[in-house]
This record gives structure tokens, sequence and C-alpha cells, in this order.
């Protein structure tokens, strides 16, 4: 919770905020992504609040379709400073009301 991270395949980066031991997403979802670039349900799955060149949105991706993001660039997307509230070195710490 708190890395940016990139995504391995699409133009786009976030900061997770919630991972699925497992895919946890609807079936439409999943029939939706190309077979060919579809990942296996049986890993963990990201939710990210993602920022691309034109918008910011909440995205839900496989472990195996992330890489660390190495740009050291904070994450533009309005809903982080409900979450977190610092950045520092990639990673963002959960504000204290959030933590568990």
């Amino acid at each position: 919770i708190g890395d940016v991270v990139r995504h391995r395949l699409f133009d786009f980066r976030g900061v997770v905020f919630d991972v699925d031991p497992i895919f946890a997403n609807s079936e439409e979802w999943y029939q939706a992504i190309p077979e060919d670039i579809r990942p296996a349900k049986d890993q963990p799955f990201y939710h990210l609040l993602a920022e691309n060149g034109e918008s910011s949105y909440i995205a839900y991706v496989s472990q195996q379709n992330l890489v660390p993001d190495e740009s050291d660039e904070p994450v533009e997307h309005p809903a982080i400073g409900g979450l977190f509230d610092s950045y520092a070195k990639g990673r963002y710490r959960l504000r204290r009301e959030h933590r568990h």
C-alpha cells in the first residue's frame, strides 16, 4: 500500500491503495480483457489510484502487469489526499486514520 507502480503493457501509473490476494472483480470485466493478454486469476490484483496523460481513474491490475515506477514523481489523482498524507522516495504514507 502506497507504492507507485507503472503498468507493464499500457501507458499509465498509479499508487496502490488496496490488494486482493486473488482476482475479485466481475467475470464480465475479466472477459473484456483480450484473451492474448488476459492475466491468470490466481495471483494478487492491485487497486490503483491511476493516471495517464489524459485523466485520473481507479485501475485494477494483476501483479504480473505491474513494475516499479522509477520516475520519483508523485501521482496526480484527486483521491490521494483522502488516503495518504505524504510522498517520498516513490511511496505514499497512508494516513493514520486509514491504518489497521
